[in-house]
């Protein structure tokens, strides 16, 4: 039995490209969320156009790293 160096440098850099992915995708939905507000209320004002798309920008990222978490889930508990 022998060790496939190649496929373990592959799987490294897979999962650190994911890795990497997730950690940036947050951080711009953590940016995008402050930028439309943080969902505090104001006080009798509309919500403007930027701040909506910031808000909808923000709850895609938290979606994309939600997926990719429930995805990486899903490979490692057999089901």
């Amino acid at each position: 039995m022998g060790t496939t160096w190649g496929t373990i440098g592959g799987v490294f850099g897979v999962s650190l490209g994911v890795t990497v992915l997730v950690v940036v995708m947050f951080s711009l939905g953590v940016a995008a969320w402050a930028r439309s507000g943080g969902g505090a209320p104001r006080h009798g004002a509309h919500r403007g156009r930027s701040e909506r798309v910031a808000a909808a920008a923000a709850v895609a990222c938290f979606a994309a790293c939600l997926a990719t978490a429930a995805y990486g889930i899903d490979l490692i508990v057999p089901g």
